[in-house]
């Protein structure tokens, strides 16, 4: 097969060639290696590449095969993960200064499972500084939206997406505590899950929040997110808030349809008018295609979604402040100025206003559930607009109202499943009013509705082109 017919080939395909022997991971591997010595430059979604490592792995891989020890869909398959994860014997840094040396004794768990599938892990993706987003001067380089150089991928998943979506590796591993998989995964046109809080380990996962950090499988089609959640799902002993319940078989059922199925399109998320009249169409169209297939499409109200990303911000920072309690007092300048902002402003949060900003978690997962009671699923938009333009970014706040305006930005449609510790998926869905930028369609679901998710989605994606559109690089 040409490098050409390679590249945005999708696992499920890539598995079929390698298991009949037909492609060969060796070469598979050395042709993402040659595409990201020849985009890296542009796009910034690196940190380590392990081009040693990952050819003595893809070498391995193919003579198991041929000597007929087939593990599965992953089996020689080229993935890279988030700088924020584990790894023995390389260097994980989780995109800061600080950690430029540290290098693991032992692999994250969820590393570990992808060795055990048979994937070869090709690299270290960049990412924002300690996965907290807004980081203004990357320690090794700004992350770069393949679609639009100028515009940021997301935060804080971003290298990932941007490998992804620039065929520099099969799939990725990223991480998702209040958005940071799904956001840049829709940003950079691909399909991204934040499973249920506890069916992936955290152990070996570097850690923003205690209640609300989990791996999310990053890829081109519903399905690879399947693959590789089935991959790293599962109970761990080594992770002490690993649920028990026993990890489901995501490809079984997968496309089933959605007839039948009952859909809620969450009221305080709907594209006002002021909206990017790119958003508002594709949300729109994406209902007329669920409902061609058979589902019953409403309208549900949680009214206090319009709080969430202010009461995850007041939890997410603390926390993170907490686990940054010695290196902030330490080395308060090896931080990028808007971690440490954030990080010092959040050491400053009351134990009263933490307790509260709790309390409201609790009564948002409620609201959460009593919209879930009527509906199978949750839709809405996975933003109100484009990503901004790197330069637009690393604009300092300019007053309360611009503060405010920042903050109900693209956290407003993601930390809901955060707070509520429930899954909830992106998928392409359409282009922005300029025709140039990918949207994401968000579906959620109830805990341990995984599935479910994954179901909708598929058949989203079937009935629809948005995931075959990819960069001109």
């Amino acid at each position: 097969m040409s490098d050409q017919a390679l590249a945005y080939q999708p696992i499920t395909r890539l598995a079929q060639l390698i298991q009949r022997k037909e492609l060969s991971p060796v070469t598979l591997t050395r042709f993402y290696l040659d595409r990201i010595e020849e985009l890296e430059p542009q796009l910034n979604a690196h940190i380590t590449i392990m081009a040693e490592s990952a050819l003595a792995e893809a070498k391995a891989a193919e003579e198991e095969i041929h000597r007929g020890q087939y593990r599965g869909p992953l089996h020689g398959i080229p993935m890279g993960m988030k700088d924020q994860f584990w790894t023995k014997g390389v260097n994980t840094t989780w995109g800061s200064r600080i950690y430029r040396d540290f290098i693991p004794a032992e692999d994250a768990t969820v590393v570990r499972r992808l060795r055990e599938a048979g994937a070869v892990l090709i690299a270290k993706h960049n990412q924002a500084e300690f996965a907290m987003g807004g980081t203004r001067v990357h320690p090794y380089g700004t992350p770069r939206n393949p679609w639009d150089p100028q515009r940021i991928p997301g935060h804080s998943s971003s290298g990932s997406a941007v490998a992804v979506a620039a065929a520099m590796c099969a799939a990725a591993l990223g991480e998702d505590t209040g958005g940071s998989g799904r956001i840049p995964a829709a940003a950079c046109g691909i399909v991204a899950i934040r499973p249920t809080f506890g069916r992936i380990s955290r152990h070996g996962t570097m850690p923003v929040s205690w209640s609300m950090d989990s791996a999310s499988p990053m890829s081109l089609t519903v399905e690879d997110c399947a693959i590789v959640l089935q991959a790293v799902a599962g109970h761990d002993l080594l992770d002490p808030l690993s649920s028990p319940s026993l990890a489901l078989d995501y490809r079984q059922g997968l496309h089933d349809g959605v007839r039948g199925m009952r859909a809620g399109a969450i009221k305080e998320l709907l594209p006002p008018d002021s909206a990017d009249q790119g958003v508002r169409q594709a949300f729109q169209e994406s209902i007329r295609t669920l409902e061609s297939l058979g589902m019953t499409v409403g309208e549900v109200s949680v009214p206090l979604i319009t709080l969430a990303a202010p009461i995850f911000v007041a939890i997410c920072d603390t926390d993170a402040a907490g686990v940054q309690f010695d290196n902030i007092r330490l080395r308060p300048m090896d931080y990028d100025s808007s971690t440490r902002t954030r990080l010092m402003s959040a050491s400053l949060v009351s134990a009263s206003i933490y307790t509260r900003a709790q309390r409201a978690r609790t009564l948002f997962r409620r609201q959460m559930e009593d919209a879930l009671r009527k509906v199978d699923i949750l839709l809405s938009p996975m933003s109100g607009g484009p990503p901004p333009l790197i330069e637009e970014e690393n604009v300092y706040f300019q007053s309360k109202e611009d503060v405010i305006r920042r903050q109900f930005g693209a956290r407003s449609f993601t930390t809901p499943y955060s707070l509520a510790a429930m899954p909830a998926i992106t998928i392409p869905c359409g282009v922005t009013a300029n025709g140039n930028m990918p949207m994401g369609l968000q579906i959620g679901g109830g805990p341990f509705e995984e599935a479910t998710v994954l179901r909708a989605a598929a058949a989203f994606e079937s009935a629809t082109q948005w995931h075959t559109r990819h960069p001109k690089l």
